[in-house]
């Protein structure tokens, strides 16, 4: 039944989908943490231990460690301010004053980031209770036993590699600018008012939101391949995809222009005349889908995993480009004759010619490896860079060395 089989693929898309499985994971490891804050902890309902795990289990492994080293910090920092300040004063309404702004102080200089406000609940709370030490032992002691089960869940049931959703999104961007290609390509010799061309326009400039969301499952994904014991060239595949990504950004900016030109060049034709002639409408529309396939082709060949799909990616994206090239230069030809004709708007013309030749530059294999090269090459250098102070020891340079020997090669068809 086409009802059951469009429940099955919603369930398998939801299973993938980060907010569910971050909730499930979330759930879990809070409840765990409880549990074992109960036979620990002397408090009748430790609520901390959860509250911890809930904030420390991330969608990565990475995101955990980082944000379970600043809660555990910022708890203890807190409880050593408060049991500071209990042994010279009590509670009043400038103590407590006096002690948030020097929580927040100290919040800041340790760097625990989003938790500096933890440091100021955790020595109110302290401060605010009779019985200071063991209030302050049970907080550090379901901070830690919270902190310790987020992390140890991480471990144990590692997060996805979201190196699949982020391709997806990548993909998902690039079947939007082929879209957009072919919706500006139906109208080029139709006598649409000057409306119609803005329209384009602003859905132009609306894929700067698709790449803003794109981006950031991309560094999502990059912060699933860090510390991962199952990704064996996490910088390449790091750099692949965002790379990947830029140059798709750059092709969406220069669609965004096209398009800018195409709405200036209704706006000089006289009412009810078309953007080109026929045969020149049909070139541009062949010149379009050719190039909105070639976008396609990248996105999914720079997302490919397998060798044997990849391979195939590439010829796909080599016949289109080809293709592209050839039906770029039948416009040219084209457009040379019309301007010769009508020479009033060769600029802009001109300009959809070289917006195009951009595209199709980006997109060449020779400059995605120059560009992957290049990245390499900075990557490695900043590494160097931060472990400069370890060439000192001779055990360091051996390491490095061997290191070295195991940096990813960028394959060519990258």
């Amino acid at each position: 039944m086409p009802g059951t089989k469009d429940l099955v693929s919603e369930l398998r898309r939801r299973r993938k989908d980060p907010v569910v499985v971050q909730s499930l994971r979330a759930t879990a490891a809070a409840t765990i943490a409880y549990i074992v804050a109960e036979r620990l902890s002397s408090e009748s309902a430790p609520l901390t231990a959860p509250l911890t795990a809930l904030l420390v289990v991330q969608v990565t492994l990475y995101s955990t460690m980082v944000t379970s080293l600043r809660r555990v910090v910022a708890v203890v920092v807190g409880v050593l301010i408060a049991s500071g300040f209990s042994e010279v004063m009590g509670l009043s309404w400038w103590s407590l004053g006096l002690i948030i702004l020097a929580a927040l102080t100290v919040g800041r200089y340790v760097r625990v980031d989003e938790f500096v406000n933890e440091v100021a609940i955790s020595a109110m709370l302290v401060l605010g209770v009779s019985r200071l030490a063991s209030q302050a032992w049970d907080r550090v002691l379901e901070t830690l036993i919270g902190a310790g089960v987020g992390l140890l869940f991480n471990l144990l049931f590692a997060p996805p590699v979201w190196v699949e959703t982020a391709g997806e999104s990548i993909e998902d961007l690039a079947r939007r600018v082929r879209q957009l290609l072919g919706h500006i390509a139906e109208e080029l010799d139709a006598p649409a008012p000057v409306a119609r061309a803005e329209a384009r326009l602003h859905e132009a400039r609306d894929l700067d939101q698709d790449i803003a969301r794109v981006d950031a499952s991309l560094r999502q994904a990059e912060d699933s391949l860090r510390l991962n014991p199952r990704i064996s060239e996490r910088l390449l595949s790091r750099l692949v995809l965002r790379t990947g990504l830029d140059t798709l950004e750059i092709c969406v900016v220069v669609v965004r222009v096209m398009a800018r030109s195409l709405t200036d060049l209704a706006k000089r034709r006289d009412e009810g005349e078309v953007l080109f002639p026929h045969e020149v409408a049909v070139a541009l529309e062949d010149l379009f889908g050719h190039l909105g396939a070639a976008i396609v082709s990248f996105a999914v060949l720079v997302t490919t995993q397998v060798s044997t799909n990849a391979e195939q990616a590439e010829e796909r994206m080599n016949a289109e480009l080809d293709a592209a090239w050839a039906s770029r230069e039948r416009v040219a030809q084209m457009l040379l004759q019309r301007v010769q004709l009508h020479p009033h708007a060769w600029q802009l013309q001109g300009a959809l010619l070289a917006e195009v030749d951009r595209i199709l530059d980006e997109l060449s294999l020779e400059h995605r490896s120059r560009r992957l090269m290049e990245e390499l090459d900075r990557a490695s250098a900043r590494q160097r860079e931060r472990f400069a102070w370890l060439g000192r020891y001779p055990w360091s340079r051996r390491l490095a060395r061997r290191a070295a020997r195991r940096l990813p090669r960028p394959r060519r068809r990258l």
